[in-house]
């Protein structure tokens, strides 16, 4: 093997694996970052965390649910998936995109999938109060729920 070889050996292919996975990391971040910049979508933290219970239930609910597409069912399993793993797109030690891949990638597999399941599946499965209910239509970029009128009181 020459000297100008050493990247065609063992050592060059897993350079080349760490190389583009960087590159694929790097792409991702760039993406959520200007994901978060350009979200029409504003919820605030105090917002955010007080829906946390309460969205993990329905992503649990809505997994479960057999009536729903399998591809939504799947796409919220691996989001519960990803959201109990240890380990992140971003590390959580870096100040705000920590945090934020978090809550982008699971805005984003939530907005999806409430699309495909559609709103009655989402109110079906809400375990929270109407006020969350539309925090979470705002947050999927879906139409605010339809409130059944009360009949006439006689």
């Amino acid at each position: 093997m020459t000297s100008d070889a050493w990247w065609q050996g063992p050592l060059g292919v897993v350079l080349g694996v760490v190389g583009g996975l960087l590159l694929v990391w790097l792409a991702l971040l760039a993406a959520l970052w200007l994901a978060q910049r350009h979200s029409p979508v504003r919820a605030s933290p105090g917002e955010a965390i007080r829906l946390a219970p309460d969205l993990i239930r329905l992503v649990r609910r809505l997994a479960a649910d057999r009536s729903l597409p399998r591809g939504v069912r799947v796409r919220l399993a691996l989001l519960l998936g990803y959201l109990l793993l240890p380990i992140d797109l971003v590390p959580d030690f870096i100040p705000v995109l920590g945090y934020l891949d978090d809550a982008v990638i699971a805005a984003v597999a939530l907005r999806s999938a409430a699309r495909r399941a559609g709103t009655e599946a989402l109110a079906r499965h809400w375990p929270g109060t109407p006020a969350g209910l539309r925090a979470v239509h705002r947050l999927a970029g879906l139409p605010p729920p339809r409130v059944p009128h009360d009949p006439p009181q006689d």
